[in-house]
């Protein structure tokens, strides 16, 4: 790329991790997906219906390879910079359709959460917004090599959160939202246009790179 030829815009998949069609959290990602525009990045707004698989078995995989829809949430991550995702809390957890599609993806080589910056948001009828299901999801993420961004957004009494035209009914809650984004996405600018960020963070137990492993920390 030219010196005077301006990058690409940053890409993002943000992606709603509920089955049910309005679900809270697929409301959640297209704000999210509104605000990451408003930067100028270019998005890709995904939910979960539209990656049908079958829960994880090793035998599956070994006779029918790996699931269609696996292979398509594979290529539309792979295609994109960064992710977020909005994931219900389902009995202090994470939701476990949307684990079984990360242990899907999991296996394809290379292997596609690694070095990918995630932001984790969550929207629940709770008092806790889905803040327990987002530390969990944070643990095989973080063990792929995802680089998870240290702040998460959880939106409590989320049945309650939204005004009619989509944003947030708490203005603050909002401004939060908005600043968490704009933050999230700098990092991600910073990483994947600037050459001289040398990373050598590799959690991934399964990684088969030629880069030593080091410690837990980037240049």
């Amino acid at each position: 790329m030219a010196a005077d030829t301006p990058p690409p815009p940053t890409r993002v998949l943000v992606f709603g991790a509920s089955l049910r069609g309005d679900s809270l959290n697929g409301r959640l990602a297209s704000l999210v997906a509104r605000l990451i525009e408003r930067t100028g990045a270019t998005v890709d707004l995904a939910r979960m219906g539209e990656f049908a698989m079958p829960v994880y078995d090793a035998d599956t995989e070994e006779s029918e390879g790996l699931p269609r829809g696996a292979l398509a949430l594979r290529d539309r991550l792979a295609a994109c910079d960064a992710l977020v995702i909005s994931s219900p809390e389902y009995n202090a957890s994470v939701p476990g359709g949307l684990k079984n599609a990360i242990d899907w993806v999991s296996r394809v080589r290379p292997q596609p959460f690694k070095d990918k910056q995630a932001l984790l948001v969550s929207a629940s009828p709770s008092l806790v917004g889905g803040n327990r299901g987002l530390w969990a999801l944070r643990i095989p993420l973080e063990h792929l090599g995802t680089r998870v961004y240290p702040d998460m957004f959880s939106l409590a009494q989320a049945h309650e959160g939204f005004t009619d035209s989509g944003d947030l009914a708490d203005s603050g809650l909002g401004q939060r939202l908005t600043e968490t984004v704009e933050s999230f996405l700098r990092l991600v600018e910073a990483d994947t246009r600037y050459a001289c960020l040398q990373h050598r963070w590799y959690e991934f137990l399964g990684d088969r790179t030629d880069a030593p492993v080091t410690q837990r920390a980037q240049d």
